[in-house]
């Protein structure tokens, strides 16, 4: 092979080597996001050998009934949709099995600020508010707080977006799309806390 050739290939190879090792270093999170079904995609992770466990393990029937977040056991554990919830108690376990469908955090436990822009990312179970009955995640604090610049105004936004463009996608895919061409209304983190911060004011 003569050293141009090698040279040329070398120049495409490394590039493209690197953003396999990049996107099957993902695989795991890609597949647990992504079970298919009606609760594609989802804030599942890979825990303890289960590969698809919602919230991380964290206890979605707590924030319903204790008003709080508490961590799961796998003792206490259900399978809805191809997704295992961790439960505090057995108690919790049945209110769930009854249930299912009432105890689902909106947008498929993604931080919610995210949804409002499409983009299926984060959501940290440390960080939430029950809104109306209904349980919303979100990345942070900062993203909490600027979701609630105007509640009403993001829930609509962020139902439209999950409606029309994230549910049902690929969350990769989805997040990818929305991080390249962004929503016309996108504010990135530092103009979302100058206008948390000019709220407070």
């Amino acid at each position: 092979m003569n050293a141009k050739l090698l040279t040329t290939l070398k120049s495409y190879a490394l590039p493209a080597l690197l953003a396999s090792a990049i996107l099957f270093s993902g695989c795991a999170a890609i597949t647990a996001q992504n079970p298919g079904g009606k609760l594609t995609p989802v804030n599942a992770h890979a825990v303890e050998g289960n590969s698809r466990v919602m919230l991380k393990g964290h206890d979605v029937v707590a924030y319903f009934t204790q008003n709080k977040h508490a961590m799961g056991s796998p003792q206490f554990s259900s399978v809805y949709e191809g997704i295992t919830y961790q439960f505090a108690s057995a108690d919790h376990k049945a209110l769930f099995d009854k249930e299912p469908a009432k105890y689902q955090p909106q947008y498929g436990g993604y931080c919610a600020n995210g949804i409002v822009y499409g983009i299926p990312w984060g959501g940290d179970a440390d960080s939430w508010r029950m809104i109306d009955g209904k349980l919303y995640i979100f990345g942070g604090a900062g993203s909490r707080e600027g979701f609630f610049l105007d509640v009403p105004g993001n829930i609509k936004l962020a139902d439209k977006y999950w409606a029309k463009e994230v549910s049902g996608s690929n969350s990769f895919w989805q997040r990818s799309k929305r991080l390249t061409f962004r929503v016309p209304h996108y504010k990135s983190g530092s103009e979302l806390a100058a206008a948390v911060a000019a709220a407070k004011k």
